[in-house]
């Protein structure tokens, strides 16, 4: 039985693991990473701000658009599907 992505990250949001986001008036729940923030349980540091989100959530994303996270301003630079496309990886310039 597979598990649609959708349905981990609402789990992730309920469990306060995610961040709300702007993108164009619309909000979703995205996971938001940012530089020197620890990641994979302090093991390693972020070396750059992305988000991810399932592709569903923001499907029209492109690179250049504008996403506010936290009350900051963010654009998107790239923009690549991770593993079967369901779910989408940005990385993000601060404004």
């Amino acid at each position: 039985m597979s598990v649609r992505v959708e349905a981990l990250y609402e789990a992730a949001r309920r469990a306060g693991l995610l961040v709300e986001a702007e993108v164009g008036g619309l909000r979703v729940w995205v996971d938001f990473r940012a530089p020197d923030e620890a990641v994979l349980e302090g093991l390693a540091l972020s070396a750059d701000y992305t988000v991810r989100f399932p592709a569903s959530a923001l499907p029209a994303l492109a690179v250049g658009e504008i996403v506010t996270v936290r009350g900051a301003s963010y654009r998107v630079r790239d923009l690549r599907a991770i593993g079967d496309g369901s779910e989408r990886r940005a990385a993000l310039t601060r404004e």
